[in-house]
């Protein structure tokens, strides 16, 4: 069975990203995606100190619930990444998280689905969902879209589910998910996926 590993980055585990995330697992569920959803935004995750460890071990040196999901997100076929906004960006303990992650971990994320999810009361999603979404495209992830840009809005989880345009854009994004893993799963069977070029790496230093 397809899975997708989902992320909540709000420090309120029922709170407005989880109002979103919510109707995005109700419906893996009728897709028959298999889903797990992780808090994130409530952990004491601190940042990368680039002391390079990863890069031979292959996890981060700090062994909190960033190794604890790598094996997940490895086994997972998509990620859902939710956020509220603070000061028109994503909550500083999920990018800690998120910038470990990607950068420790060795393992291919080519052809997994990403998505980015925002919650806001009134601005900044934007912003916050451009942040996002660039662990995915520079990992070879493709980003799956919606009807909408994949946002909520309210100040509560009850003013989130008033927002039925939102609500119907987290649906059909979730729709759009299941569709484009089956899609890439077949892909793969009949063509295989594409094999990246890793010959170069610019750096603009001259030797001297």
């Amino acid at each position: 069975m397809s899975r997708v590993l989902l992320l909540n980055g709000s420090p309120h585990p029922h709170g407005c990203t989880a109002a979103a995330l919510d109707e995005m697992i109700r419906v893996f569920g009728e897709e028959g995606i298999a889903t797990e959803l992780i808090q994130v935004g409530s952990k004491n995750i601190r940042g990368c100190i680039a002391c390079g460890k990863c890069g031979g071990t292959g996890k981060c040196v700090f062994d909190d619930l960033v190794n604890e999901t790598a094996p997940k997100l490895e086994a997972a076929d998509g990620l859902v990444v939710g956020s509220p906004v603070y000061y028109a960006s994503p909550n500083g303990s999920l990018i800690s998280f998120l910038d470990r992650l990607f950068y420790s971990t060795h393992f291919s994320k080519q052809m997994k689905v990403g998505a980015a999810v925002v919650s806001c009361r009134r601005g900044g999603n934007t912003a916050s969902f451009d942040v996002l979404n660039k662990y995915f495209t520079i990992s070879g992830m493709p980003v799956a879209s919606s009807t909408y840009w994949n946002q909520v809005h309210g100040f509560t989880a009850e003013d989130v589910k008033k927002d039925l345009e939102g609500l119907q854009t987290m649906r059909n994004l979730a729709r759009s998910m299941s569709f484009m893993i089956r899609a890439f799963a077949d892909a793969k069977a009949k063509y295989g996926y594409p094999v990246p070029e890793r010959d170069f790496f610019t750096s603009f230093h001259d030797g001297k």
